[in-house]
């Protein structure tokens, strides 16, 4: 085997592993609660928000196989914790209110406090031990 031949292997290998190694920080990333902290006003009068208690806001598709499974995991937590409404918007069907909330992926999800203040955001789907922690300050 020649030198520049195994030199071409190492770097197909290197890349190869660094393209390995970006992907699974991206997975990882992926569906873990984010605090929006003080989010810019937006107008969320249209998204049936719920004025008793904090509100899950689900962004999905028809065409998009992982919101099932966020649709599974909020219908769970909401079961659960009772005072927590969820709300799924068709992003196909409303494309204004992704706009506004800058919904670049799906799924995305969001929850809103009782007063309309959003409060934490995700992309991708959230374990339930994490919507679950977001929540429960929420609603004391």
């Amino acid at each position: 085997m020649s030198t520049s031949v195994a030199v071409a292997i190492g770097v197909v290998v290197a890349v190869l592993g660094l393209a390995y190694v970006i992907g699974r920080l991206m997975t990882l990333r992926s569906g873990l609660m984010k605090e929006t902290g003080d989010a810019a006003e937006v107008d969320t009068s249209d998204l049936g928000l719920s004025h008793t208690g904090p509100t899950v806001v689900h962004f999905s598709a028809v065409w998009c196989g992982p919101c099932a499974g966020v649709r599974r995991v909020v219908d769970q937590v909401c079961g659960d914790l009772g005072n927590v409404a969820h709300v799924e918007i068709d992003m196909d069907a409303n494309p204004a209110a992704a706009r506004r909330l800058s919904v670049l992926s799906l799924p995305t999800t969001f929850i809103f406090d009782a007063d309309g203040r959003q409060r934490y955001r995700t992309s991708g789907v959230p374990k339930a031990s994490d919507l679950r922690a977001a929540l429960e300050p929420l609603l004391a």
